[in-house]
């Protein structure tokens, strides 16, 4: 979380003057290229960051859940979100204004460090995207998402998709139909999707499908 490492009375400081927005499914936050004046948390739900390339077509960057953070390197200098911001799911956020945040920087500066260490975790979130789409195959990273999202650290699990399919081939850097056929190869490796809920028989069998050399993940 954006405050998780500040003192516990100077996060209360800053929350003081912080508002709780709900929005409902498929509400727009912030539109790209809309001035940005204010960093998010994720207090409850789901959301997606997106971009709108020139011709058309939708990027996912991001999807956050409870506790992300987003928007706190561009509202600082005052730009423009590089990104759109929808709610995947019915959601509440945390909005803190961006000039009360840097006052409390100028006070404060473990809040800075703070920053720093979630604007961190966003860079190492796209580096792990970025290695993920170089170096594995679709069904490996079907295979990396619901072990993120399993409960159990090994044997059979449940896991309840948090949103729709699409969105998911979004966020892996897939198509719908590739994204259908890379499902349909981890039945091989355990996997059946119902709906919304896919069953693993085995976690350390899929884990260990998901750190395979992809050459030998297309072999098979």
């Amino acid at each position: 979380m954006l405050l998780s490492s500040v003192p516990e009375h100077v996060a209360e400081t800053v929350l003081t003057g912080a508002r709780l927005r709900s929005f409902d499914r498929g509400a727009t936050i912030f539109l790209q290229g809309e001035k940005a004046t204010a960093i998010y948390i994720v207090a409850e739900g789901w959301v997606k960051l997106y971009r709108i390339a020139p011709n058309g077509a939708e990027a996912v960057v991001g999807v956050f859940t409870k506790g992300r953070s987003f928007g706190e390197a561009v509202a600082f200098r005052h730009a423009t979100y590089p990104v759109a911001a929808e709610a995947v799911t019915d959601c509440s956020l945390i909005r803190i204004e961006a000039d009360s945040l840097l006052r409390q920087i100028r006070e404060s500066p473990e809040v800075a460090i703070s920053i720093l260490s979630a604007t961190f975790v966003h860079l190492n979130s796209l580096v792990v995207q970025l290695e993920a789409l170089k170096a594995q195959t679709g069904a490996q990273r079907i295979a990396e998402f619901l072990l993120e999202l399993a409960p159990c650290p090994a044997g059979a699990c449940e896991v309840t998709l948090p949103y729709d399919k699409v969105l998911i081939a979004g966020r892996l850097g897939m198509k719908p139909e590739s994204l259908s056929r890379a499902f349909a190869k981890l039945r091989d490796y355990g996997v059946t999707v119902r709906q919304a809920v896919a069953t693993i028989d085995d976690v350390g069998v899929l884990r260990d499908f998901a750190a395979q050399d992809p050459a030998g993940a297309w072999a098979r």
